[in-house]
Order: structure tokens, then sequence, then C-alpha cells
């Protein structure tokens, strides 16, 4: 799988960050239907955490040792489980109804991640 093959220079080429960003952009349109009551906090709280996905993404990229990039990425899958939590509960609310394209993309990133946390941690 290509973002576990080495020669990558940039974290804009793995396949998990890619999908990690286009989930941020898809929230970003999500939530700006929202009541302006939730601007700061529903909105801003899913927004925080989709950014912190590919944002942590980038960072473990640039770290050289495994367990450093293991634990930035494990950072991610975090960010990643508490986007769920807030995609459910916005549907629950009635502020939108089941995003099931959105939710999968969000379970993908989840597999890449642990993925990529347990091949991390075996290079240590």
């Amino acid at each position: 799988e290509g973002e576990y093959a080495m020669g990558i220079s940039s974290f804009t080429g793995l396949i998990v960050w890619k999908k990690a960003h286009a989930n941020t952009l898809e929230v970003y349109k999500l939530t700006r239907s929202f009541p302006d009551d939730e601007r700061y906090g529903l909105t801003s709280q899913m927004r925080r955490a989709a950014r912190s996905i590919a944002a942590n993404i980038a960072e473990a990229f640039g770290r050289r040792k495994p367990l450093d990039k293991a634990r930035v990425y494990n950072i991610s899958e975090g960010s990643n489980e508490e986007l769920k939590y807030l995609l459910i509960l916005a549907k629950d609310l009635g502020y939108t109804k089941e995003q099931k394209g959105l939710w999968f993309t969000v379970e993908e990133v989840s597999r890449m991640l642990r993925k990529l946390v347990a091949t991390t941690t075996l290079d240590s």
C-alpha cells in the first residue's frame, strides 16, 4: 500500500493524509449549516478534531524516531475517534442527516492509522 512504501518525500504523498484532509474539508462544509449558537461549541469542536487528524499525520511524518512517529499517529487516531462521536452527536441533535460517505472515509482513516501505528512501532 502506497503510504507504507519508502520514498515518499512529503506528508502530502500519504494516502491517509489525503483522506484525512478531504474529511476536514467535508466537515467544514457540513458545519456551515449548524445553528449560530453552535459556532463556539459543536462547530468549533468538529472542525478542530478534523484538522487535528490531518495536522498530526503531517507532524508525525516529520518525526525521525519510530516511537515518536507512532505516538503522534496515535494522537491522530484519538482525534479521529472524537470526530466519529461528534458526527453521531450532530445527527442526534438534528443538525445533519447521517453522513454515510463521510463516515466511511473516517472509518477508512481509522484503519489506515491503526496500520501505520502498528508498522511504525515494529520499526523501533
